[in-house]
This record gives C-alpha cells, structure tokens and sequence, in this order.
C-alpha cells in the first residue's frame, strides 16, 4: 500500500511540475524582452512619426489604443494626458514633463495620493496622484507648488510626471483611488 501511495504522490509531483513548466513557457513567450521602461532616446522613427502625424491632426483626440471608459491617458512619447470622461470624450488634456523612469505601457490604477509633499528633487509638491512602481520608484504625477516643471536630472531615478498647477488641481479632481489609468507609448 506505501508502495501504492508513494507512486501516486510521485505522479501529482510530475503533473504539477509539468504543469508549472508549461506556465512558465507561456509567460516568457509572451513577456517583453525587457521589463525596463523604454528610453526616450530609443524610439523608432516610426513611432515618432506617428506621435507628429497624430498631434498635428488633433492634439485633444484620445488616443484610439487606450480602452474605454473613465480613465486617465497618459502618453509617454507625447508627454501628454487626458483626462477621459463616461462618454469617451477628453473633458481635458495637457502636456507635462517627463521623469526619468517613465512607466510600461498598461493598464493602472490610482494606487495613492498625497495632498502636499517634497518631491524627489526637493521641490515642494501637491497633488500627487500614483499608480505604478518601476524598480522600486513611485510612478505619479504632481505639480510643484512653486508652479515650476523643470527637465529631471537624467543621473537620478525619479518618478514624478509634473503638471501646471491648474492641470494638478484637475488631475487631483478626477483621479480618485481606483481610477483607471492607461499609459500608451
């Protein structure tokens, strides 16, 4: 009867280990190469091309790729968001200054918020609205109270996507926890 039961243990280890290698195949065949944000220097010709063509078009129009819904759009090639309404419709959209660590494409959610707070860079800043985590770095935008949106240190790891003072003040209204986000390329 051990024998019997030890044979039937060893057969669910071989089936789960199958089972888990088989998972294991379909994850990496479907993962990016690199899980790292992609670097603003890096972008194809292309895909510039086709941010330009899309921008001199309409500026306001939501990007086609980003979902449906309420949500928050943030473009990392455009440097740009839109804030999207029920209907579909962007009751708002404004450019902003990029961090260092910019976040994958996908799908978020407002995770945190913060009223006031020193940012990374030691400025003073209000309104901060998170929603992802890149390496160990919070990913959110903010405006710093001084009004300020200078261009991040490229030798510091930051997080921080800086808006206008009016655009935070929006940002803050309409991105309550559990907001979609979407960030598109």
């Amino acid at each position: 009867m051990a024998r019997s039961s030890s044979g039937f243990v060893a057969g669910l280890t071989a089936a789960a280990l199958a089972v888990v290698g088989f998972l294991t195949y379909q994850a990496s065949a479907s993962a990016p190469d690199s899980l790292a944000a992609p670097k603003k220097t890096e972008k194809s010709p292309s895909a510039t091309a086709t941010h330009a063509s899309k921008n001199k078009q309409d500026p306001n129009a939501v990007p086609a790729q980003s979902g449906i819904g309420e949500r928050v759009v943030y473009s990392v090639g455009d440097d740009r968001v839109w804030l999207v309404g029920e209907g579909g419709k962007a009751q708002r959209t404004f450019k902003v200054a990029p961090s260092t660590v910019d976040p994958p494409a996908g799908r978020y959610v407002v995770s945190s918020r913060s009223g006031a707070i020193p940012g990374s860079d030691g400025v003073p800043i209000e309104h901060v609205v998170r929603f992802a985590n890149v390496e160990g770095i919070p990913i959110g935008f903010s405006a710093a109270v001084d009004g300020s949106m200078p261009e991040p240190d490229p030798l510091k790891k930051t997080g921080g996507i800086r808006e206008k003072r009016a655009d935070g003040d929006a940002m803050w209204e309409f991105a309550t926890i559990g907001k979609k986000i979407v960030v598109v390329p």
